[in-house]
Formats: C-alpha cells, structure tokens, sequence
C-alpha cells in the first residue's frame, strides 16, 4: 500500500499514533471550542484548523504580542476581544525569505544559507530545531523544501494539506494567520519557508490556517468576507 493510501485507509485514523498526535495537537480542545463557537455564532466562525485563501502580498504583518498574549496553532478559531491585535509588526525579509532566495534564485546550496548554518549550530548545542536532531534529519528538511518549490512550480499554486499525503488535520501545519478587528491578516510562526516560496514566486493565493479571530471580525462582517474557497482549485 502507498503511503498516500495508507493515509487515507482506516487503519491509519485508527492507529494511536494519530490519536497521541490529536492529544498533542489540542484537538479535543478545539473540537469542543468549535461546537461552542457554533452555539455562539452560527457558521460565521469557521472551524478549527479550516483553511482560509489570501494574496500573500496582503500579509503584510506579524503578530508580536507573544509575550503579553501567546496565540498559537491551539488557538485556531479561537474568538478573542481586547486590544491584542494592535500588537504588530510590519514583516521585513526574514532570515528563511534570504535562505530562500539564495536558494532558488542565486544558485547557492542549502548549506550555504544562513537558515541551515543557523540550525546546524542549533543541533550542535543539543537542540532540535525543525524537529531535527541530526544533520541527516536537516538534509531531509531542506530537500523537502526543493520538493515543496518543484511542487508549487508543477502546480502553479500551493497544495492545501489536505491534499498532501502527510496531512494531519485540515489546515493544521500550515501559515498560520491570525484575524484582526479590520481584517488585517497578521502571520504568527511556522511554515516559514512555505511562505518565503509564496511571497518570492509571487503567488497570487495560498492556503492558510485559521488562528485566532477577534471578536470585533465576527460582528463587523470582515470574518464573513475572508471566508470563500480557492480561485484556484
């Protein structure tokens, strides 16, 4: 059996090492805060780890009230008032976005990058950045990065994780973004290289995860327009 079939078998949803990754990944949390967002809100309030589909030129910002608020993957769907959203940052080219355009652009092997250099030390310090705890292991990441730019060329989008054979939970590992009051999307941590490729092939769309939504998006209507399916599938 391939292993996209055996993904998509019962075997797989059935097998605990899924069930540990759920627990891991808060999904019993999320499923009970989606059927009270459901009480509260009807469908306006997508569902956790649902995809949304933006330009990434309109991402444009990052949340940086980590320190004050932590919104994280957990957080998805989550409704949440006050003032957290002011807490931004206008996103400049990140170390992954260099990396990327050494890369792609100028030729240059991963090694070369600062990105790799930078987890490289990380491992020797005993760390496992990226999940990776080897320089084997940080091989395998950054082929995966070639295969997710080859992929993106072939397909002239990107897959949304539901499409991909390791996928886990709708959107769920994807960018994440979060929803201010105004609408402005605001990128918190993770999938950085995927969107580093996004923003330097100048996609018009991609995927995203749903993060956290403030509350004033739900009643103002900006949610609502966010939420469409892909012009692209």
């Amino acid at each position: 059996m391939s292993s996209y079939a055996y993904r998509r078998s019962p075997v797989y949803y059935w097998h605990p090492t899924r069930w540990i990754k759920a627990v891991e990944a808060h999904v019993p949390h999320k499923a009970l805060r989606d059927m009270i967002n459901r009480a509260r809100f009807g469908d306006v309030v997508p569902l956790s780890d649902s995809a949304i589909y933006v330009d990434p030129a309109n991402v444009r910002f990052e949340y940086t009230g980590g320190n004050r608020l932590r919104l994280r993957r957990q957080d998805s769907a989550r409704v949440v008032g006050g003032n957290w959203d002011q807490n931004r940052g206008e996103i400049g080219e990140t170390i992954r976005m260099q990396s990327c355009r050494m890369r792609f652009f100028e030729g240059a092997d991963w090694e070369e990058t600062p990105m790799y250099q930078r987890l490289l030390r990380q491992i020797g310090e005993g760390k496992k950045p990226d999940g990776c705890a080897s320089v084997a292991d940080l091989r395998r990441r950054f082929a995966g990065i070639d295969l997710l730019k080859a992929r993106t060329l072939a397909e002239g989008r990107f897959l949304n994780r539901e499409e991909l054979p390791e996928n886990f939970r709708r959107e769920h590992g994807g960018i994440l973004l979060h929803i201010a009051r105004d609408g402005t999307l605001l990128r918190s941590g993770g999938a950085g290289h995927r969107f580093a490729i996004a923003r330097l092939l100048n996609l018009p769309e991609i995927p995203a995860q749903i993060g956290a939504i403030h509350r004033e998006a739900v009643d103002n209507g900006v949610l609502a327009s966010l939420r469409r399916t892909s012009r692209l599938t």
